[in-house]
């Protein structure tokens, strides 16, 4: 059985369950066997009362008919030994017939065993039968010797039946109900003696085999009293032996004395048929009476026995219950309190790996100061083994918040120097502008001043440079305008810091304004598209900026001519593009997307890349209503003067032309270099 992936609870029910279950098994084994073994003992009156004592009765009616039987084989001329005959037999009858009623009876069939049974039907079935043995009797063809032998198999089976009646688990009451039957079946010695007796007195001849016969019964009689006798308890045992050895049984003692030393011949004169008849039909009853009396004696005996062993079973039971009440109490209080232990320990765990370490991380990102005390409280836990796990997460949380704070203090010294080095350039390149505008002024040579221009231009393109290290440290860049500006002066400027911008086309747009808070970075934003946009083209083919009106503001699209991006990569850059992810220092192939996507969330603006019609990519900007403005009277007011001049397509003009202040002025250095190969895959 395997328990992977199943949950700790499943796990320690399933472990407490195998010894409950076990525990409750022996339990029930136990009280079972010890309960079964108690009603046994009190199934056996029953049993015994409606079969044992009806096949004692049986064999007691069984042995008259028998002797009465040989007694007419010995003189089959005497009337009244034949009407005696019938009158046995009559008697025999009845109690088979008894006895065969009770053998149908439900619960003598229930209690008796399998073997048992088999052998009362054959018993029943062979007592059923003998009619055939009565009608050889009345055709006189059987001898003495054949009508004993064939009664005595009818005899022999009820004492078998009677010593495996009811196999007893108590060992000692199932040797006395054996010894018992051991009684009764000396008993039939004596019976089978008197029969043999009375049927040679009947025909007043003494062979010597009777004599032979007499002899080797009286000493199987004695020896089955010897052995059984001594089974029983003393009490029992004295009552025969007394018996035996009294005044009662003198006259039968006697009297086989006189018979074995007569010897054989015709008219024995040892004794007499009315001796005989007198002495031994005495011995016989008085047999028969202690039999039954030792009987009953023994059912007394049973009776206490199996009370007890009902009471020790029930108290064994109750003790047992009540071992398996507290043991289930014992179980589902410890894995009760275990699995809370375990419980807390995972949610704990839970919460620091889904909610607190990653609110710390989200804090962290936002500049705020974290407290690791606060943040990472040092959690109690008992001192066993969860507990030792628990303090191992309080380490590991407290390592993981550490870390965390010293990585965000890391990142925050790195963010300052980019920021102090890039505002350090940004002096210089400004001063740099602002010296080359004035040269640009004063010169009167054309090649001179295209020379003094694309100076310019690559200085205004450092510049952007320089700010896009502080966009990516998260600073605001340090320019910014009080007034706003043209739309189309805007989109000029962008135009304006592009190294290839000779291949851009601006159609007209719209008279619109740029708030001035947003006209740097705006700037800035489609400045970084239109480079990317001439990187990733054919440099023959040109580079279109158009833009309308829209419900909610103004849309800005771009279109380039180049082979486009595969699905794959058009997805992972606008997911970039709208999830503003957390710059990471390693990722320096993507820096162009990390400008453009934290330049439109500071302004709202959203910015989409699709396929182009043109086969190529094409940027989709949206600038909402709250960054336009009505379209100002003065294009550039309060910017610096001078610049690039602007053709009809809003291209910079070329090399020895004095440009126009407005877009010059607009331009400004804010961040980064063109989009990389990684982030477009578009060859040129």
């Amino acid at each position: 059985m395997r328990f992977r992936g199943k949950s700790i609870r499943r796990k320690i029910v399933a472990l407490l369950l195998v010894p409950l279950v076990s525990l409750t098994a022996l339990w029930g084994f136990s009280t079972v066997v010890t309960g079964r073994q108690a009603l046994q003992l009190l199934d056996v009156a029953y049993v015994i009362d409606k079969v044992g004592y009806p096949i004692e009765d049986v064999v007691r009616v069984l042995q008259k008919e028998r002797r009465q039987t040989l007694v007419v084989i010995g003189d089959p001329r005497a009337s009244a030994a034949t009407a005696e005959l019938a009158k046995r037999r009559a008697a025999t009858d009845q109690l088979v017939d008894r006895i065969s009623r009770n053998a149908r009876d439900p619960e003598v069939v229930e209690e008796l065993s399998p073997a048992a049974n088999q052998r009362l039907t054959s018993i029943l079935d062979a007592l059923n039968g003998i009619g055939t043995l009565r009608r050889s009797v009345d055709q006189n063809t059987l001898d003495p010797n054949q009508a004993l032998e064939m009664y005595s198999s009818l005899v022999d089976p009820c004492y078998d039946f009677l010593m495996n009646l009811h196999a007893l688990e108590n060992v000692e009451m199932d040797k006395q109900g054996r010894a018992l039957v051991g009684i009764t079946r000396a008993r039939e010695t004596l019976s089978r003696e008197d029969a043999v007796i009375a049927s040679a007195l009947a025909a007043r001849n003494v062979g010597p085999a009777d004599l032979r016969q007499v002899s080797d019964l009286a000493a199987n009689r004695r020896l089955l009293y010897s052995f059984n006798l001594a089974i029983l308890p003393p009490a029992e045992r004295d009552v025969f032996e007394t018996y035996w050895n009294g005044p009662d049984t003198k006259p039968l003692r006697d009297a086989e004395e006189r018979f074995l030393s007569g010897g054989p011949g015709k008219n024995p004169r040892s004794i007499t048929t009315a001796q005989w008849d007198e002495a031994a039909g005495k011995v016989l009853d008085d047999l028969a009476t202690m039999g039954t009396a030792a009987g009953d004696r023994y059912q007394e005996r049973v009776e206490p026995v199996a009370v007890t062993v009902l009471v020790q079973a029930a108290v064994a039971g109750v003790l047992g219950f009540f071992a398996l009440l507290v043991s289930v109490f014992l179980s589902v209080r410890i894995g009760r309190d275990l699995i809370r232990d375990l419980s807390r320990l995972r949610k704990e765990a839970h919460e620091v790996s889904g909610v607190r370490l990653p609110a710390v991380m989200r804090r962290l990102a936002a500049g705020e100061h974290v407290d690791i005390e606060t943040e990472a409280p040092r959690l109690q836990y008992e001192k066993d083994e969860v507990g030792q796990v628990g303090l191992a997460l309080n380490t590991l949380q407290r390592a993981a918040v550490e870390a965390a704070v010293k990585q965000a203090e890391l990142r925050k010294g790195v963010s300052e120097v980019f920021v102090n080095l890039a505002r350090r350039n940004q002096v210089l390149l400004h001063r740099q502008l602002t010296l080359l505008d004035t040269m640009e002024r004063r010169t009167e040579d054309a090649e001179e001043l295209a020379d003094l221009f694309r100076l310019d231009h690559m200085t205004t393109r450092m510049r952007r440079h320089a700010e896009g290290l502080v966009i990516l440290s998260g600073a605001a860049p340090s320019r910014q305008w009080r007034r706003p500006v043209q739309l189309m002066d805007v989109v000029r400027a962008a135009v304006a810091e592009v190294e290839d911008y000779e291949r851009i086309e601006v159609r007209r747009l719209p008279r619109l304004g740029i708030a001035g808070p947003a006209v740097a970075d705006v700037t800035h934003l489609v400045a970084e598209l239109l480079e990317n946009a001439t990187v990733f083209s054919p440099p023959h083919t040109a580079v279109q900026v158009h833009g309308e009106r829209v419900a909610n503001g103004f849309t800005l699209e771009i279109h380039d001519r180049g082979l486009g991006m595969n699905p794959e990569a058009l997805l992972d850059a606008n997911l970039r593009l709208a999830e503003t992810p957390e710059f990471e220092l390693s990722d320096t192939d993507r820096l162009g997307l990390f400008v453009v996507s934290r330049l439109a969330r500071r302004h709202d603006v959203k910015v989409v890349l699709q396929p182009s019609p043109y086969g190529g990519t094409t940027a989709v900007v949206f600038l909402p209503a709250a960054l336009l403005t009505e379209a100002p009277d003065t294009p550039g007011g309060g910017l610096r003067p001078g610049g690039a001049r602007h053709d009809r397509h809003g291209r910079p003009a070329g090399p020895g032309k004095r440009p126009a202040h407005t877009a010059q002025a607009v331009q400004h250095g804010a961040a980064g270099r063109p989009l990389p190969a990684a982030d477009r895959r578009r060859p040129v």
